[in-house]
């Protein structure tokens, strides 16, 4: 199976002008849909994946995939950690943060070993190992169980970098929509940056799932 010829072929310029305008600082895209993608993910999950998983990537798409392919292991525990593990350090736009953190449905059955798994990522002071933790909780743990200590979490945010603070900002934004009282608490009392903070208010604005009177109240809030 030779993934790149496949992927050479299946590059659009359209789709790569696009994709090269919201991720402005990476230079190794080729142009292809997430679906198809997907779709080889697919094919490489039933083959020689570990042979895959071990290739150093040429283009960002190669990375994608082999998120993808991740995502799509029926292995154990230790061993999808440990891909996690090795996978992670070639996170380095937000696209393929974002991408790789949906892929990860298996949280959904291990949500207390995810959770363990992710601490240290949450307390790092690089930009997308941070931005990682704080998708992963927005995706899979604004729940009861974890608020307080998403919260928590984020009053310990100290981050400069913009990818970083976006995703904290991301991450209140939907803890908001989902429990709006405890999560204005927690905005009336957190210690996190101003930037960040009203970042988060503005995304909250930003949000169909919140009614005008709420937005202009939360325009009051903002720092």
């Amino acid at each position: 199976m030779n993934i790149k010829q496949e992927l050479l072929a299946e590059a659009d310029k359209e789709y790569k002008t696009f994709s090269e305008g919201i991720l402005p600082d990476v230079n190794n895209i080729l142009g292809i849909r997430i679906p198809k993608l997907r779709k080889i993910a697919k094919k490489i999950a039933k083959d020689d994946w570990k042979t895959f998983l071990n290739s150093e990537p040429e283009y960002m798409e190669e990375t994608l995939i082999q998120g993808f392919v991740i995502g799509l292991l029926k292995e154990n525990n230790d061993m999808i950690f440990e891909l996690i593990r090795n996978f992670v350090p070639k996170i380095t736009n937000w696209g393929i943060c974002d991408t790789f953190c949906s892929s990860l449905k298996f949280t959904n059955n291990n949500k207390k070993e995810v959770w363990n798994f992710l601490q240290k990522y949450s307390n790092s002071i690089e930009e997308y190992e941070i931005r990682f933790a704080l998708v992963m909780f927005l995706m899979y743990f604004i729940e009861e169980d974890y608020l307080d200590k998403i919260f928590e979490i984020l009053n310990n945010f100290s981050n400069e970098k913009y990818y970083a603070k976006m995703a904290a900002a991301w991450l209140i934004s939907i803890c908001y929509v989902k429990y709006p009282q405890k999560t204005e608490a927690f905005l009336k009392s957190t210690k996190i940056d101003r930037e960040t903070y009203n970042k988060s208010i503005q995304k909250i604005i930003e949000s169909r799932q919140v009614d005008k009177q709420t937005k202009t109240y939360l325009k009051t809030l903002k720092k």
